[in-house]
């Protein structure tokens, strides 16, 4: 018997020494994965300062005009004011030195609309999606295509 309890001690042994590697693996690897997420948060912290540090919106105003509407009952006016927001500080260089072309432009788009689209919010946002359309199309030659994001109606009056 003293000869098998020593193949059981090898045994024991190599078993002890397995179960230490195997730990041993598992907490590096446990260590590992929380030293990401550690590193991930810091990450998340990052983006979350970025996202953070505001930016100011970029507008260009329009100065107010009026126009005649394409009505054929009766005569009818939209007095209306309208602002840009682009998205960088070139797009608005741009729109600002070419403000002739670019109230040419919204005179032409909104003389064509009528009285009876324009008083519905669905007309407002299809006179804002013609408008963008219309100002997409390069003000000179060898233009940088403009970041325009948004139109916004500052004074809207039909009569």
């Amino acid at each position: 018997m003293a000869k098998s309890s020593g193949g059981s001690k090898k045994l024991l042994w190599i078993m002890i020494i397995l179960v230490l590697l195997s730990s041993g693996g598992a907490a590096a690897a446990i260590y590992m994965v929380m030293n990401q997420s550690d590193n991930g948060n810091g990450n998340d912290e990052q983006a979350q300062e970025v996202v953070a540090q505001r930016q100011s919106p970029i507008f260009v105003e329009v100065e107010p005009f009026t126009v005649n509407l394409a009505d054929d009952r009766a005569s009818r006016l939209l007095y209306t004011g309208i602002t840009l927001r682009v998205g960088n500080e070139e797009s608005k260089t741009i729109l600002e030195e070419h403000m002739p072309q670019v109230r040419s432009r919204l005179i032409t788009v909104l003389s064509a609309m009528q009285a009876s689209e324009l008083t519905s919010l669905e007309g407002k946002e299809l006179l804002s999606q013609r408008i963008s359309n219309r100002l997409e199309v390069p003000l000179a030659e060898n233009q940088p295509p403009l970041d325009l994001r948004e139109v916004l109606f500052t004074e809207f009056i039909v009569q």
